[in-house]
């Protein structure tokens, strides 16, 4: 977490449903520093500074995927977690967040998630690509079924890199048992199984 240990961390809420957006700041604002904005030009104005941005993919003028688009240029890196009801698909392996979760969400995991962004950008790069692939991996088999990975060149790369990942972690991160596991708690589709 940035600056002195009292600091909390900055969330930045973004959805176009003024509401629901509402409803995540009060959820969180007890634990962290909450910006909220209900469009994608908003959240650009708003990331300095940021830890984690909460992020809709489906919003008039500039979405949530070009939002993560216009991020991959800039100088900012704050966790994107998307917060959606879009059902996710092969286009999530072009798209640059560190997890995806589909509404609705309880506060309870919207927390977690949060957290667990914390957790990865403490830990540096490795635990962050391990996240971000995880969630693709498991996205991915709940909507195409276990065994999608091993479809095309592409989707065997992610597995591989994935496998990678997780072996060196295994060596290196003490507890990296204890931030997997939290990671599976979080039902990122509802309705579906757990990984």
């Amino acid at each position: 977490m940035p600056g002195d240990d009292t600091e909390q961390p900055t969330v930045l809420v973004v959805d176009d449903e003024e509401k629901l957006a509402d409803m995540y700041t009060l959820w969180l604002r007890s634990e962290y520093d909450v910006r909220t904005v209900y469009d994608g030009e908003s959240a650009l104005a708003e990331l300095d500074g940021v830890d984690v941005v909460l992020l809709d993919r489906r919003m008039p003028g500039c979405s949530g995927d070009g939002v993560m688009d216009r991020l991959d240029r800039r100088d900012e890196d704050p966790a994107v977690v998307v917060v959606t009801a879009v059902d996710p698909d092969f286009d999530i392996l072009d798209l640059s967040f560190d997890d995806y979760v589909c509404k609705p969400i309880q506060a309870d995991e919207l927390v977690a998630v949060i957290e667990q962004q914390l957790t990865a950008r403490e830990h540096g790069d490795e635990l962050r690509r391990y996240l971000q692939l995880a969630t693709k991996r498991t996205l991915l088999e709940l909507e195409h079924g276990p065994g999608v990975l091993d479809a095309t060149a592409e989707l065997r790369a992610l597995r591989d890199e994935l496998e990678q990942l997780e072996a060196e972690l295994r060596r290196t991160l003490d507890d990296f048992d204890a931030v997997r596991e939290a990671y599976q708690q979080v039902n990122r589709a509802p309705g579906r199984t757990r990984w």
